[in-house]
Parts: C-alpha cells; sequence; structure tokens
C-alpha cells in the first residue's frame, strides 16, 4: 500500500480550548496545546497491490502535546473531529471517569464556516453510545454508533463507523477510524465524515498519559 497525497489548507488554524491550551484535568500538568487544521483539500494517488487510483477528498490535522493528561479518575475518552457539507467542522471529547461519569474537563469546539471559533463545555453537549462492538482480539466492548449533539446550534449528528474493526494496537489498544455523520442544523440536513478516537475501552489509559 503506498499514499502520495498534495495537501492544500483550507482554513486557518482552530486554536483548541483556551487560546491553544487545551485543560484536561484540574491539576497541573493535565493539559496540552492543541491546534487543528479541520479543512484539507487533499489530491493525490492511493496504490494497492500495484493497482493506483486517483483521489481527492478532505483532511483534517490535529496537533497536540504534552507532559500528561489524564487525571487519577480518568481512564479514557471519546473523540470526535467531524467535517460537516455546510463547510463548518466540529471537535468534541469526553472525558471518561472510572465510575462511569463524564468529567467536568470534558471540551469541544464549533468551527464556522468563516473560521471563527466556539468553545464548547461540557454543557454544550453530549455524546450517546448506541449498540456495541466486541474486538476479537482484545476482548473490548466498544460503541457501534453515537449521537452527538449540541442544542445551541441546534445539530443534532448521527455518527456510524465505515467499518466495525477499527481497532489500533500499538503500544496500547483503541479504537480510531472513519465515519460517516448524518444529522440536522435546525431545520436543514446536514452530511459528513470525520474519525473518531475510543480509549480505555480495552484497557485504561491511566500509566500511559
Amino acid at each position: 500500500v503506498a499514499l502520495q497525497l498534495t495537501l492544500v489548507n483550507q482554513k486557518p488554524p482552530a486554536l483548541q480550548g483556551d487560546r491553544g491550551y487545551s485543560r484536561k484535568g484540574p491539576e497541573p500538568g493535565n493539559a496540552s496545546y492543541y491546534y487543528s487544521l479541520t479543512r484539507i483539500a487533499a489530491e493525490g494517488t492511493v496504490t494497492v497491490r500495484g493497482q493506483t487510483f486517483a483521489v481527492t477528498g478532505l483532511a483534517w490535522m490535529d496537533h497536540e502535546f504534552s507532559t500528561s493528561a489524564l487525571g487519577p479518575e480518568q481512564v479514557g475518552w471519546d473523540w470526535f473531529s467531524i467535517q460537516l457539507d455546510d463547510q463548518t467542522e466540529l471537535m468534541v471529547f469526553q472525558l471518561r471517569r472510572a465510575d462511569g461519569s463524564v468529567d467536568a474537563f470534558s471540551s469541544g469546539t464549533l468551527i464556522a464556516v468563516d473560521s471563527a471559533t466556539r468553545t464548547l463545555g461540557p454543557a454544550d453537549f453530549t455524546i450517546t453510545p448506541a449498540g456495541e462492538w466486541r474486538s476479537p482480539r482484545s476482548g473490548g466492548i466498544y460503541p457501534a454508533a453515537w449521537t452527538v449533539a449540541v442544542p445551541s446550534a441546534e445539530l443534532t449528528l448521527e455518527v456510524t463507523p465505515l467499518l466495525a474493526d477499527q481497532e489500533m494496537d500499538i503500544s496500547y489498544r483503541y479504537w480510531e477510524g472513519a465515519v460517516r455523520v448524518e444529522g440536522v442544523r435546525g431545520d436543514l440536513a446536514v452530511s459528513g465524515y470525520g474519525y473518531v478516537e475510543l480509549t480505555g475501552y480495552a484497557q485504561s489509559m491511566q500509566g500511559e498519559f
């Protein structure tokens, strides 16, 4: 498999959190510096088993760096980056606690057509899982779909994986993969694509970050 793409950024960097400082907990160091390039035009080729295909599409780049991230009661996160066909984007994440609750340091950002950003706190959005998929390798049980809602933006999205098995097995096991999005913004239908990252389902992330 080979990939060759030319990438051209369509929007300026979106600074996540407080001007690029994304807190993940109350303790010093439970934070990251984080920015996103949310709409990048991509054009090039993909080669599979010697056959080359011309491709075009959209890419998203996250750059996040930190010394540590998770607090002592946090076991993982559900992270969504979504590109909608109305030229807006959404990033939201919820940090999951050991008792099953959602941590107060969950956060998100809405990126408008004109690239203006709006920071979302944990009370501004909901992520509701539906169904489950069990990994045949790790035994980890992951959500199989989600409803993501931002009531103040009249935005409700149904998110489904393009492929159920997108589990990653590197230094730790987690799920990260492409998703399809269908929904509404007010009275208007919207659709798009994105990716979802799920950690802490096959193993706790404590000690990893």
